[in-house]
């Protein structure tokens, strides 16, 4: 595997080399739309409807319509990275994992020692294990500047690509502070203990996307010239009320236990 991009990681005047590698792959699978007369693919070109014509390449401008129909133009280097900008990752905060909500994270990276490097990038990998610290910093890839999340992930470092803040959408609004709901303590017991029967140890190899896995045999089964069944759909049971559902669905999950063994062995006759 190739990197995608080479630097340092800088934290005070430590500087350590890198190599950043995709840690993630997509297994979306990706179609393409043909012409049902012919099945040939179609083509989409950039099309300007005032003059009617397809536009070259060096045609086109970017622009920001900051109304509806009214535009201002931006030149390219305004999107050019800064002259001083440098293959650097840097540290700007150590915090604990645990203060950082999942919300905030996006794309993950690989980080590996760069030539020369293996022993701080050990040394850094150390000293975050130890102390339980994530490292908040910032860094240019992919030609734009992004705040990311440095944590130690088995034997490497990972780098996650994080959203600002002022790009969470706040749930507030979602939710009507006005608007009362009871809820009654057995519902909660019941809820709670509904939880702990579907308790378990994280595994992540035995979630599969089960979507693409059924595309990809049809796939497989259409280049081999089979014919492909389709399952008709479930029908969807009735919604319950919820102390009821939540009755079920305990009666469901309930962990059956072993029956207890008889005892072996002759009774003594009274004297």
């Amino acid at each position: 595997m190739r990197p995608i991009w080479q630097g340092a990681i800088s934290f005070g005047l430590v500087n350590i080399p890198i190599k950043v590698f995709p840690a993630v792959q997509d297994k979306d699978i990706k179609f393409r739309f043909l012409h049902k007369e012919c099945h040939t693919p179609l083509i989409y070109e950039r099309k300007c409807p005032t003059c009617d014509r397809a536009v070259a390449m060096e045609e086109v401008e970017r622009a920001y319509e900051y109304e509806k129909g009214r535009f201002v133009t931006i030149e390219d280097e305004l999107l050019a990275p800064p002259a001083d900008a440098l293959h650097t990752v840097d540290i700007l905060d150590f915090v604990h994992l645990e203060e950082i909500d999942p919300i905030y994270f996006a794309k993950p990276y690989y980080l590996a020692p760069g030539t020369g490097g293996e022993k701080a990038y050990r040394l850094l990998h150390h000293a975050m294990q130890e102390t339980g610290k994530v490292a908040i910093a910032k860094t240019r890839l992919r030609n734009k500047t992004s705040l990311v999340a440095l944590r130690v992930f088995k034997q490497s470092l990972l780098m996650s690509i994080m959203y600002y803040d002022d790009q969470i959408r706040r749930v507030d609004s979602l939710m009507d502070p006005q608007k009362k709901i009871e809820i009654n303590e057995n519902e909660v017991k019941m809820a709670v203990e509904l939880i702990g029967n579907l308790a378990s140890n994280f595994e992540p190899e035995k979630y599969e996307d089960e979507q693409r896995k059924i595309l990809e045999k049809a796939i497989a089964a259409k280049i081999a010239g089979k014919e492909i069944a389709v399952a008709p759909a479930a029908p969807s049971e009735k919604v319950v009320d919820l102390v009821e559902a939540l009755k079920a669905s305990l009666e469901m999950t309930k962990k059956k236990e072993p029956k207890a063994k008889k005892k072996s062995g002759k009774k003594t006759a009274a004297g």
